[in-house]
C-alpha cells in the first residue's frame, strides 16, 4: 500500500499558499471599493483552513518520495489547485458554473489560455488579477516539476537532464527547494522586468502587472476581450521579447543572472528555437506579401506576424489579430509550430524542441544505416551520447502525444462540434496554446457555447498535455500500485 502522507502533505502546503495569494485579488477589489473582495476573503478562508487541516494530519517523519509517490504528487497538484482556483469563479463574478469554473482555473494553472468566460470586459479588478496569478504559479510550478520530478521519473526523454536537477531521489525534497528558490528568484526578476517595460510603453499599472503575469508564464490570459489588441504598437515587441525568454531553460536564465551567458547561446534548444521562430516568420510574411496581398503596412504586418506568431510558438496564446484571416499556410504553419512548442525547463509547452532534436536524430542516424547498414552511428545531443532508454522514452511520448491528440479530435467531433473546432480545441487543449477557431468560438475566443461533455475533454487534454501525458497515464496501470 501506498503511503500517501508524503503526497497530500505537500499539496497541502500549496493549498494553504494559494489561499494566501487569495488575499491579492480581494486587496485590490477592498481598495476599488468592490463589494466582490468578499468572495475572495470567503474563497481564501475556505482554502487555507482545507490546506492547513491537510498539513496538520499529515505531518510524519519521511522526509523523501518513493517513485510511486513522485508520480502521484506531480499528477494530485494541477487536479487540486483547479478545484480551490475555481472557487471565486463559483461564489462571485462571473458566478460561471462548476464545468466553466474548473475550466478557467484548469486553464489557468496549466497555462493554456483557453476562457470559458463570454466577456472579460467588465469583470471586477479581482477576478482580472486572480486569473492571471493562477497562470504566474502554474508557469513556476511546470518549471519546477520539470527540472525537479520528469528527469527521475523518466519522462519522455527528460533523464537526460536528470544531471541538471538531481541526483537520487532521496533528495528531492531538499534540491526541490534549492531549484525552486533559484528559479521564484529568476522568474519574479523577469516578471517584474516584464511589468515595468509594459508601463514605459504606455500601459496602466494594473494591464502591466496583469500582462507581464501572464507573459512570462506563457499562460496568454488578458484583461480585455480583445486580449493584446488593446496596446498595439510597442507592448507587441515587448511582449514578443519575453514570451522567447520564458520559453527558454530558466537553468540558463540562472546561469546568466549570475553572469555566465555563454551557455545560454550555446544550448543547441535555444539556438534552434530562435532559428525555428524566424523561418516561420519569414514564410508567413512572404506569404502574406506575395498571395494574400497585404502590403497595405509592412511594420504593422511585421510587427503582427512576429508577435503572433511567438505567441502560438511558446504557447503563451495571446492575439493581436486574427491569425485565421492570414490564409490557409499560415494557419497551418501556426497550427504546426504549436505542437512544437518551447524549450524543456521552461514555462513553455508541447512536445518541446528537445524531443524533436532527438527525433530527427534518430532519423538522420536510420538514413544514415540504410546507405551503410554495417557502420555504427551512435546518437549525440550537445556532444553527449544518447543512450537508448532516452531514445525510447521521446518515441513514446511522441507517440502518446499524437495519439492522444487524434483521440481528442474524435471525441470533441463526436460532442458536436464543427470538424475545425475539434481539431484546433484539441490541438489547444493537448498543446496548452490557447487560441482556436471554429463557428462556435465566441469573438473573445470563448468556448462558453461548447457542450458540457467537450468542456471536460478539453480540461482532461489540458492536463495531460501540461503533465506530458506519462506522468498521468502511468497511474492507470496496475502495477503502479503494486508494491
Amino acid at each position: 500500500m501506498i503511503d500517501l502522507r508524503p503526497v497530500a502533505h505537500p499539496i497541502g502546503k500549496i493549498v494553504f499558499a494559494l489561499g494566501g495569494f487569495m488575499l491579492a485579488p480581494m486587496m485590490i477589489d477592498l481598495w476599488n471599493g468592490d463589494p466582490h473582495w468578499l468572495v475572495f476573503l470567503e474563497c481564501s478562508i475556505i482554502t487555507t483552513v482545507c490546506g492547513l487541516l491537510t498539513v496538520v494530519a499529515t505531518r510524519g517523519e519521511q522526509k523523501t518520495l518513493k517513485i510511486q509517490q513522485a508520480f502521484l504528487l506531480t499528477s494530485g497538484i494541477w487536479v487540486t489547485l483547479p478545484i480551490f482556483g475555481a472557487l471565486p469563479f463559483i461564489l462571485g463574478a462571473p458566478h460561471a458554473s462548476i464545468v466553466d469554473a474548473y475550466f478557467e482555473a484548469m486553464s489557468g494553472v496549466t497555462t493554456t489560455g483557453t476562457t470559458a468566460f463570454p466577456k472579460l470586459d467588465g469583470l471586477p479588478d479581482g477576478t482580472h488579477l486572480w486569473r492571471a496569478l493562477l497562470q504566474w504559479i502554474g508557469g513556476l510550478g511546470i518549471v519546477v516539476v520539470a527540472m525537479v520530478f520528469l528527469p527521475v521519473m523518466k519522462v519522455g526523454g527528460m533523464q537526460f537532464f536528470r544531471s541538471e536537477g538531481f541526483d537520487t531521489l532521496g533528495k528531492v525534497l531538499p534540491r526541490a527547494g534549492e531549484i525552486a528558490t533559484e528559479m521564484t528568484m529568476v522568474y519574479l526578476a523577469m516578471t517584474g522586468a516584464c511589468a515595468v517595460t509594459f508601463m514605459l510603453l504606455g500601459m496602466n499599472g494594473f494591464d502591466a502587472v496583469i500582462h507581464a503575469l501572464t507573459t512570462c508564464s506563457t499562460g496568454g490570459f488578458s484583461n480585455y476581450d480583445a486580449s493584446m489588441g488593446t496596446y498595439l504598437g510597442g507592448p507587441e515587441w515587448a511582449a514578443s521579447v519575453f514570451m522567447v525568454m520564458a520559453s527558454v531553460p530558466f537553468i540558463r536564465l540562472v546561469q546568466a543572472l549570475r553572469g555566465n551567458y555563454v551557455p545560454l547561446w550555446q544550448d543547441k534548444q535555444v539556438r534552434t528555437y530562435l532559428r525555428w521562430i524566424c523561418y516561420v516568420c519569414a514564410i508567413i510574411m512572404i506569404y502574406r506579401l506575395v498571395y494574400m496581398e497585404q502590403d497595405n503596412n509592412l511594420p504593422e504586418m511585421l510587427r503582427e506576424t512576429v508577435f503572433n506568431t511567438i505567441s502560438v510558438f511558446s504557447g503563451t496564446g495571446f492575439a493581436s489579430t486574427d491569425m485565421s484571416a492570414w490564409g490557409h499556410l499560415p494557419l497551418a504553419l501556426l497550427i504546426i509550430v504549436g505542437l512544437i512548442g518551447g524549450c524543456t525547463g521552461s514555462t513553455g509547452c508541447s512536445v518541446k524542441i528537445f524531443r524533436y532534436l532527438v527525433l530527427l536524430e534518430a532519423v538522420r542516424a536510420q538514413i544514415r544505416r540504410m546507405h551503410s547498414p554495417h557502420r555504427v552511428y551512435p546518437l549525440r545531443y550537445e556532444g553527449q551520447p544518447l543512450d537508448k532508454g532516452i531514445i525510447d522514452s521521446v518515441m513514446a511520448f511522441f507517440t502518446l502525444f499524437m495519439l492522444t491528440f487524434g483521440l481528442l479530435i474524435v471525441g470533441l467531433a463526436l460532442t458536436g462540434l464543427h470538424p475545425r473546432t475539434a481539431l484546433t480545441a484539441a490541438w489547444t487543449a493537448i498543446a496548452n496554446i490557447g487560441p482556436l477557431w471554429g463557428p462556435e468560438v465566441t469573438q473573445n475566443g470563448s468556448i462558453v457555447d461548447f457542450p458540457a461533455a467537450a468542456k471536460w475533454l478539453m480540461i482532461l487534454g489540458m492536463y495531460l498535455g501540461r503533465l506530458e501525458l506519462v506522468s498521468v497515464l502511468v497511474l492507470l496501470m496496475p502495477r503502479f500500485w503494486r508494491p
